[in-house]
């Protein structure tokens, strides 16, 4: 999703392909390391194996935030939620999207943090958080779930109210959150969605093609885990930067791939169920709606009127760049969140 890049692939092919004894070999690696990715997926989703086991040899987090962060992980009540801490003022929450972490938010985070205490974490099922069984309908991935593990984070720090930012997915734990927890957010601000039920309702074949991925990944497991395992690269994207490879280290462990997939399933079954209960609600406090200019929300939604229909208090605008705003466009996201958190 971040970079279709694969200029060694063929080099390789052709290597393997003019060697029978290599070919053998890849090809016993490839069995070996599908059976126990596969073993994994399932053992993850049933809550039977331990995050040593999920995570066999895994790489050390990279630290892309300054000294004044300090690293964090806090027990709820139904995850171990990593994160990041730092700045000092008025609490202010920010949630990553898919296939990230908190560490998308490391270029606007330290900035931030110099009028605010800001909390950057990573999702339940993501990055360095634990990666918690399915539940029934997928409810161990809604975003009510994902909502009360961030609640009870900020109440660890000793916040009972603050502000909560959210991208992508991290948006729709936002919005979860600002309706079920009205009295402990004050000010709410998503990144470039819609509401979900909204999106899946209004599907065109425009729109199906642009997010293709919602389809994929909501299919029966361990189909699409076993497609990403096998490709992922390709599927998470190669990169240079230290984002880039930290989003690699998380996803190279098979049980982030599983609940990245829950998170989807979840947003097509449980979550429309609570979407449809809650029509008729309203987010109560101030929303900041911020989109992408070159990406295709903009362009298949009409962004702003449709938080509208969602929230009592809405203001909003298009950024330049594309969907991954926090780290594509951070100095716009900065300035707006600035001024949004100030009125």
């Amino acid at each position: 999703m971040y970079s279709n890049e694969n200029s060694d692939s063929d080099a390789r092919g052709e290597i393997v392909r003019n060697s029978k004894k290599q070919k053998s070999t890849l090809g016993v690696r490839r069995r070996e390391l599908f059976q126990t990715a596969s073993a994994l997926v399932a053992g993850v989703a049933a809550g039977g194996l331990s995050e040593a086991q999920a995570q066999p040899n895994a790489a050390p987090p990279a630290n892309l935030f300054p000294e004044n962060f300090k690293s964090f992980q806090v027990e709820t009540s139904g995850a171990t939620i990593n994160g990041v801490i730092g700045g000092q003022g008025p609490p202010v929450l920010l949630m990553h999207g898919y296939p990230l972490s908190h560490v998308s938010w490391s270029l606007v985070a330290p900035k931030l943090a110099k009028d605010y205490t800001v909390v950057a974490t990573d999702l339940r099922g993501y990055g360095d958080s634990s990666k918690p069984a399915d539940g029934i309908n997928h409810a161990g991935y809604s975003k009510r779930a994902m909502a009360q593990d961030q609640v009870e984070v900020m109440k660890h720090f000793g916040f009972d109210k603050f502000a909560a930012v959210g991208h992508d997915r991290g948006g729709r734990v936002a919005h979860r959150m600002a309706l079920d927890h009205a009295d402990k957010v004050t000010r709410a601000a998503v990144l470039d969605i819609i509401p979900t039920s909204k999106f899946y309702h209004n599907i065109t074949q425009e729109s199906a093609t642009a997010y293709y991925h919602w389809f994929f990944l909501i299919q029966r497991a361990p189909m699409p885990e076993k497609c990403i395992e096998s490709n992922l690269e390709l599927f998470i994207g190669r990169g240079e930067s230290p984002m880039a490879k930290e989003y690699l280290r998380t996803f190279r462990n098979p049980a982030t791939i599983h609940a990245g997939c829950e998170d989807y399933r979840a947003g097509a079954s449980i979550d429309m169920e609570h979407d449809v209960e809650d029509m008729g609600k309203k987010i109560e406090c101030p929303l900041l709606v911020l989109w992408a200019q070159q990406g295709p929300m903009g362009r298949l939604f009409d962004v702003l009127a449709t938080w509208k229909e969602r929230a009592s208090d809405v203001r909003g605008k298009v950024l330049p760049g594309g969907h991954n705003l926090p780290d594509g466009s951070p100095n716009e996201v900065l300035a707006e969140l600035q001024a949004f958190l100030k009125a």
